[in-house]
């Protein structure tokens, strides 16, 4: 897993891992107000299992006042599926009324590489908390068995205004689902695509709803990234009508190229942007300069870190920076 670190504050709070100094014999420690932090459960090697870490979350802290919460390895030794975790969770959704954000899968490649991690149907999960206003998912990817890979039907939210799905390799029918979604509230919306090898099998076709900017009328930041197909993706958004009601724009992490920078720069403009991230490229330093000039004289930061030599001529790979 590729440049990918635990976070430190998730939905504006301050993360904080169970389990905490204490459960051990030692010093006990004073806890946090439920919904100061966002929680963090992880099960490490060799310890309780995750019905014994959520039972003892729900006995340590207070689930009516928890706004967000994270979950990390949720297996004690071999790798399990998080299937039971979901069930578990949505067994006792009505115990977090103040629940705001979630996040699936904060696990690092120490842990568990995310083409690896062992997925489920989520959409359960997403039904049983219908004020949920933020929501990451990591993980999806063909290292796996079928049952064990990410799913998601559509969905009906009102209130979810923020969704990130970080992949190796996203399956297509993931991507339609959200296509298909009702999401009225949504404002941010990123895909890690990951590769092929790894099962990312969507389509530029697959993105049709979400580039069309009827889906989701109030989204204001587009992520389309680690992608294969980024020129194929980057010549579509260049006449996507969803740019127009963007802030912010990401083609980042992918196998861009100057065939797709050309078409942006030849689509429609980019300069109401105020930013516009393209890092992880293999642009061509004219390229590069002209995406420069562009941005600077229109007053929009760009991103062009992570520049990596490629030579068409020579048939070389282009790689994501996202996939095992």
């Amino acid at each position: 897993m590729t440049d990918i670190e635990h976070p430190d504050t998730f939905h504006g709070l301050p993360v904080l891992t169970l389990p905490l100094p204490g459960e051990d014999g030692s010093e006990p420690v004073t806890l946090p107000e439920a919904g100061s932090v966002a929680w963090r459960l992880d099960c490490a090697w060799e310890g309780p299992a995750f019905p014994g870490r959520w039972q003892h979350f729900l006995d340590t802290v207070d689930p009516a006042g928890v706004r967000a919460l994270l979950i990390g390895p949720w297996w004690p030794d071999d790798y399990t599926s998080f299937a039971p975790v979901a069930e578990l969770i949505v067994s006792d959704a009505a115990r977090f009324p103040a629940l705001r954000a979630l996040f699936l899968a904060d696990v690092v490649g120490e842990e568990c590489e995310v083409s690896w991690l062992e997925m489920s149907d989520i959409t359960a999960l997403v039904d049983a908390f219908p004020r949920l206003e933020e929501l990451v998912v990591r993980g999806g990817g063909d290292a796996v068995p079928e049952e064990e890979k990410l799913r998601l039907g559509p969905v009906r939210h009102p209130a979810l205004k923020s969704l990130r799905f970080e992949s190796g390799g996203l399956p297509g029918h993931v991507v339609r689902a959200i296509g298909a979604s009702e999401l009225p509230a949504l404002e941010r919306l990123e895909f890690w695509f990951g590769a092929s090898w790894y099962g990312g099998d969507a389509t530029v076709e697959d993105m049709r709803p979400v580039l069309s900017g009827g889906a989701f009328p109030r989204l204001r930041h587009l992520g389309l990234q680690n992608s294969e197909i980024q020129d194929e993706i980057a010549t579509a958004v260049a006449s996507a009508p969803v740019v127009a009601q963007l802030e912010s724009l990401s083609l980042s992490m992918g196998t861009l190229s100057d065939t797709g920078a050309l078409a942006l720069l030849g689509g429609q403009p980019l300069t109401h942007l105020t930013s516009l991230d393209l890092h992880h490229h293999y642009l061509t330093d004219p390229v590069m300069a002209r995406i420069r000039e562009m941005c600077v004289r229109e007053g929009v930061h760009v991103d062009l870190d992570e520049a990596d030599h490629w030579d068409p001529e020579d048939d070389e790979p282009r790689y994501v920076a996202v996939s095992e």
